[in-house]
């Protein structure tokens, strides 16, 4: 079960735009990642590479908190605002609610949740 600190310490390292580092640094080897009902990724490794190939994708992308984290035992929920540059300079904002499973301190299952439409237009 993390901690308000731990959970503080994953959430500042995010901002700071270490979305890669964050998962090696907070995730567990065996993690999974879902969204919104489509099949999991799981494997640390897979997913900081997958984390890796959605930034090389952009120029840029900014991370918000949007709420302070909800910790109840090993769960946590965080809703964030992504706003993604595009290498032509275009921004799209894109809002998520990331439901967290923590395992210790280490995230352990993550699923989220978001209106696909924002993916759109």
């Amino acid at each position: 079960m993390p901690t308000r600190e731990t959970v503080d310490a994953f959430v500042a390292q995010v901002l700071r735009g270490e979305h890669v580092e964050a998962i090696r640094d907070w995730y567990a080897e065996d993690a999974s990642m879902q969204e919104n009902q489509q099949p999991p990724r799981a494997g640390r490794e897979t997913l900081m590479a997958g984390e890796a190939r959605t930034l090389a994708r952009v120029a840029a992308v900014k991370t918000e908190l949007l709420a302070p984290p909800l910790v109840d035992g090993d769960r946590v929920a965080i809703h964030w605002r992504f706003t993604f540059t595009s290498k032509a300079g275009e921004d799209r904002s894109f809002e998520e609610i990331a439901l967290q499973t923590w395992r210790g301190d280490k995230v352990w299952r993550e699923v989220f949740w978001y209106d696909p439409a924002q993916m759109t237009g």
